[in-house]
C-alpha cells in the first residue's frame, strides 16, 4: 500500500487557513497564537504518530507476536 499523506503540506494548508481568518477578521492576533500553537502541537503529534510503527487500535505489538 502506498502512504501519499504529506504533513508539511498539511501544515502549511492549515496555518495559510488561519492566516486567512485572521485577515478576514474573523480571528483577532492573540486567537491567531493560540491557533497557531495548537497546530503546532498537533503537527508534532502527528509526526511523533508517522514515525511509529503501525499498530491496529486495541491491539499491542505482543499481542500479534504470540
Amino acid at each position: 500500500m502506498t502512504y501519499n499523506f504529506d504533513p508539511d503540506r498539511w501544515y502549511d494548508n492549515q496555518r495559510a487557513l488561519l492566516e486567512h481568518r485572521r485577515a478576514r477578521g474573523e480571528i483577532d492576533a492573540t486567537q491567531f497564537d493560540e491557533e497557531l500553537e495548537r497546530l503546532g502541537q498537533r503537527y508534532d503529534e502527528m509526526l511523533e504518530r508517522l514515525r511509529g510503527p503501525f499498530e491496529l487500535p486495541g491491539r499491542s505489538r505482543t499481542d500479534v507476536e504470540s
